[in-house]
């Protein structure tokens, strides 16, 4: 393939993926913003593309976010190694998501610390059936 095919490709690769898919600079300005990503947050690209990542970050997490943001492009790794975390976030129309998300730092050609890739999946419904569930205390035996 050539240089042109293959980011072809590569960018018909992020649009059909079946989960969100989100590149912020090393600023935290949304690069990258695929299909699955409007289907989960409601933004368009158009939207989201040139916006701060404040746009899905629900207010009272933003300061641990920016910190943890901050970290991980000076050190250039995340605290999570690519695992995946459940989080909150936020969908255009106001509604509140839970969302299984996992980071990773985006080097350039240099080796130079880009920004930071995320994939997202909504893990709403899966939140919520895990929390109807009645809990069990640790001292019953059955």
């Amino acid at each position: 393939m050539t240089d042109d095919a293959d980011h072809a490709l590569a960018r018909s690769i992020i649009q059909q993926a079946a989960d969100a898919l989100i590149f912020a600079d090393v600023n935290g300005t949304i690069r990258i913003w695929n299909a699955a990503a409007t289907a989960l947050f409601g933004f368009s690209a158009n939207e989201a593309i040139g916006r701060s990542l404040d746009l899905i970050v629900p207010e009272r997490l933003r300061a641990a976010h920016w910190a943890g943001f901050r970290r991980a492009m000076q050190s250039g790794r995340t605290n999570l190694g690519g695992r995946a975390t459940l989080t909150r976030a936020w969908h255009k129309s106001g509604t509140r998501l839970y969302v299984d998300m996992s980071f990773a730092v985006v080097r350039g050609p240099a080796g130079e610390v880009a920004g930071s890739v995320a994939m997202a999946r909504d893990a709403t419904a899966r939140h919520q059936q895990d929390n109807a569930r009645p809990k069990q205390s640790a001292g019953t035996t059955g």
